[in-house]
């Protein structure tokens, strides 16, 4: 079985303005170095559909969902948070982005596909139960999480994050639900200047100091998530796959390479390997450094899909 590729053409229509880090041109450059490394015709292609209100509820609230449909422009950019924008694609876009990971989880259990790569944007592990943030309007991987606990039967999901921002909208959103484990990494004292002390037993939140190395980022790993999932064993692992600790990446102050991807790749996937039959689902987060992030998520797939 192969690896699915998800994506969709109206991610490149959710445009916050020319000197926006998070831009349409993420997808290419994920999507050029793939043609050029020669993976790009190796993966099962599938194209997001939209996610549902019904779905979006599993994570979010009622409230929160119709406000964000309210205000879609219908020209011009309205503003969510101070950093996330709105044109009149978002909208669809945010739904597309959703709707990808819904699809991909869908596949990996059915068994259509070992597992995926969600290539999509807006991000989302920012997103709260009732707010947008951080350039994120849903919470993507959260939202599917929410579906594999509803619709799949299953009892013990893990998400592991490794962006270079914590993850807080994914914890707000799972800090009090035992059946998911969040597993994350990030830069801290940092931007969303939250989660060096708010873990649980099944939220593992390992602060990394500014200028960490692989070494330590790997240390970290090894030493606290590692256990963690050991003893959670999970049934699925989702992965909030953001790239924007690369030391190439100024959004960020850490000093990963793509070698630390790929390590971090192979450690959830023996994970899953023992617990969880395999499956494993990655989606795009952060990585604005277009070089850094198409070498890092060709390193990240090509693990993946064991090529």
């Amino acid at each position: 079985m192969q690896t699915a590729y998800i994506t969709h053409p109206e991610f490149l229509k959710h445009d916050m303005g020319s000197d926006h880090p998070e831009c349409p041109a993420r997808i290419h450059a994920i999507q050029d170095q793939l043609i050029a490394s020669g993976l790009f015709d190796f993966l099962n292609h599938y194209e997001a559909q939209k996610a549902s209100r019904e779905v979006l509820a599993l994570a979010h609230t009622q409230e929160y969902i119709e406000w964000v449909f309210s205000q879609s422009p219908k020209s011009g950019l309205i503003d969510l948070d101070g950093d996330t924008l709105m044109n009149p694609y978002t909208l669809d876009a945010a739904l597309y982005a959703c709707g990808a990971v819904v699809k991909a989880v869908d596949l990996v259990i059915s068994g259509e596909v070992q597992n995926a790569f969600c290539n999509i944007r807006p991000p989302g592990h920012h997103a709260k139960r009732a707010g947008a943030s951080g350039f994120c309007i849903f919470n993507n991987v959260a939202v599917a999480a929410a579906h594999v606990l509803e619709h799949h039967g299953l009892e013990r999901i893990a998400i592991a994050d490794f962006d270079v921002h914590h993850g807080d909208g994914t914890e707000d959103i799972f800090h009090d639900e035992p059946r998911v484990m969040l597993c994350s990494t990030f830069q801290h004292p940092y931007y969303p200047y939250c989660g060096a002390d708010s873990g649980n037993d099944h939220v593992i939140n390992v602060p990394l100091a500014a200028g960490s190395s692989g070494e330590q980022f790997r240390d970290a790993i090894t030493e606290q998530w590692l256990p963690a999932l050991e003893r959670f064993r999970p049934q699925m692992i989702l992965i909030s796959a953001g790239f924007d600790a690369h030391r190439e990446d100024d959004m960020g102050g850490l000093a990963l390479r793509e070698s630390d991807y790929l390590w971090v790749t192979e450690m959830l996937k023996d994970i899953a390997k023992r617990h969880a039959n395999g499956r494993i689902v990655s989606a795009l987060e952060g990585g604005y450094s277009l070089h850094a992030l198409g070498r890092s998520v060709m390193t990240h797939i090509k693990s993946l899909g064991e090529f």
